[in-house]
């Protein structure tokens, strides 16, 4: 098949493509001047707990290197934590630590760390190794998310998360990001996580992506993807369009985790989320945007229940009359 017999297919299906995402979407309706609310893990967090909204505990926060004087008593306090730069993206520099002995530190991997190896990972953070741009960070001590056993047959090690795309506060399509034995237990696609897609109506699982080709199963648990129905769905989408009214951004990424014991919890925003997720449904996300433009505002509730009717189905696509 030739680029353009390729690119005319594409947009018969109502796939967005990067440029126009950019174009059309992300500089229309997010204003440069907000994005320090989602670029700033710490910004996003304080917003959540100002307007109410479920997100991990902070434990602390280590802005130069004279805090690092702080960081052996913080940690004392703390058995186990995440450790994560307020800047950083794509999973990179986050440490889990799930447990402490003798002054050493177990990681999520298994692996242990002295309190030397903590510190040097802090001040990395700090001078920006793992940040946008490489501007100077803080790094964020948090609750460590405990693993819920509703993904545990389709996920290797990890916390698998759920992505919702939000266009002007209306959730127009949903994965769950699947840790995998390539991406070394980190829910993100470009390191080997699988996008398995969700029915906006249900809350049911499809098939996925998996480094940008479809699969229907876990390649380390050889379990199918589709069928797993997640509990309290509305849930999430109330979360994931309230996100809309507390940032001000019309076209988000809201990354959502499942604890074992708080349930759902605000992990992060995107004001750029990734297009992988039209591969993890096998839709296109243009068709979803031009039907949301067309709709009046309307409270966060009614957004939920528009986009569960419009865009439910069987397949994860527009429902069918």
């Amino acid at each position: 098949m030739g680029l353009l017999a390729t690119a005319r297919r594409l947009r018969e299906r109502g796939v967005l493509g990067i440029n126009r995402r950019n174009g059309e979407y992300v500089l229309r309706y997010n204003p440069r001047r907000l994005y320090p609310l989602v670029d700033d893990k710490l910004e996003t967090k304080r917003l959540a707990i100002e307007h109410g909204l479920p997100t991990p505990p902070l434990y602390g926060v280590i802005r130069t290197e004279h805090d690092l004087r702080t960081l052996p008593d913080l940690l004392r306090e703390h058995p186990d934590f995440a450790l994560k730069p307020a800047h950083g993206a794509g999973g990179d520099g986050i440490l889990v630590v799930t447990g402490q002995r003798g002054g050493r530190f177990r990681k999520s991997n298994g692996f242990w760390l002295s309190a030397d190896d903590i510190e040097y990972h802090v001040s990395n953070i700090l001078s920006g190794v793992y940040s946008l741009g490489g501007q100077g960070d803080a790094a964020m001590i948090e609750y460590r998310v405990r693993f819920s056993p509703l993904f545990e047959k389709i996920s290797f090690q990890g916390v698998p998360d759920v992505r919702i795309i939000v266009l002007r506060g209306y959730p127009i399509m949903a994965m769950a990001r699947l840790p995998t034995r390539q991406s070394e237990g980190r829910a993100n696609l470009h390191q080997g996580a699988i996008g398995a897609g969700i029915d906006l109506a249900s809350g049911r699982t499809l098939d996925g992506v998996w480094l940008n080709g479809r699969v229907a199963e876990h390649p380390d648990t050889d379990e199918p993807l589709a069928g797993l129905e997640i509990p309290n769905w509305e849930d999430f989408l109330l979360l994931a369009a309230r996100c809309y009214e507390i940032t001000g951004l019309g076209y988000l990424g809201v990354d959502i985790v499942v604890d074992r014991d708080l349930g759902p919890l605000l992990l992060e925003l995107n004001a750029r989320p990734g297009l992988n997720i039209q591969i993890a449904n096998d839709t296109g996300l243009l068709t979803r945007c031009r039907i949301v433009e067309a709709e009046p505002p309307r409270p966060p509730a009614e957004r939920v229940a528009l986009s569960r009717r419009v865009f439910g189905g069987a397949e994860g696509g527009p429902a069918r009359s």
